[in-house]
């Protein structure tokens, strides 16, 4: 067998792309469901933290700036680790998906905080003082007037960034999560053949490739009409 036949058995092998391919489907649906609650989780307690901050109140925007710099300093998969194998020790048991869901989400949610601040901090103070100028209190200011503002600013850099945390579900696989990566992997320990890890690649760009190409999509749109 020459050496091209050899990567061709080991990456190609059609039998056993046939055997594992219904799990590599499982992983690829479970894939996007954690990627749409990471992305639906984060977003929102990502907001949530900017308006709180927004407030002014300096003991809450101290805890709130320290919970953001720890969580983008701290790689995920330390977060992921701490979670899955430190809280059982507080006798807090979360499986896998949780703890990978709960983990990114923390990540994505420090970053959108700090995107969804700059761009209130980015809108002109003339915008507060006009609204304000008209009887809308503070928070109606804040709800009707600068946040559709800086949310429609900081489309593209937030949309970069999801993406690139969202891609991050891959280690699930760590914490026994049979997303793709986590399905590929065991196909490989049980076939003794890679050819799944060639599955879980393509099942990535199928998921992923369409994703990144709407993102360049959104940052050109936003950016033109900015």
């Amino acid at each position: 067998m020459s050496g091209w036949d050899r990567f061709l058995d080991s990456f190609f092998n059609a039998k056993v792309a046939w055997e594992y391919l219904p799990r590599i489907i499982d992983g690829f649906w479970l894939t996007i469901l954690l990627a749409l609650c990471i992305i639906a989780t984060g977003l929102a307690a990502g907001l949530a933290l900017a308006v709180l901050r927004s407030l002014g109140i300096r003991p809450l925007t101290w805890l709130i700036v320290f919970t953001v710099d720890l969580f983008r300093a701290l790689p995920p998969l330390v977060i992921i680790a701490l979670l899955y194998f430190g809280l059982p020790a507080a006798g807090l048991q979360l499986s896998g998906f949780a703890a990978t869901w709960l983990s990114l989400s923390l990540v994505l949610m420090a970053f959108a905080e700090e995107i969804f601040w700059a761009g209130i901090t980015a809108t002109p103070r003339g915008q507060w003082e006009a609204a304000r100028s008209t009887g809308l209190s503070f928070l109606q200011t804040l709800g009707h007037v600068i946040l559709p503002q800086a949310v429609r600013m900081v489309i593209p850099p937030l949309t970069n960034r999801t993406i690139a945390i969202t891609k991050g579900t891959a280690l699930g696989s760590v914490v026994a999560v049979s997303e793709i990566l986590g399905a590929a992997q065991a196909g490989v320990s049980f076939s003794f053949n890679p050819t799944p890890l060639t599955l879980g690649a393509v099942a990535y760009i199928v998921l992923f490739f369409p994703v990144v190409i709407a993102g360049r999509w959104i940052e050109t749109r936003f950016a033109w009409k900015r």
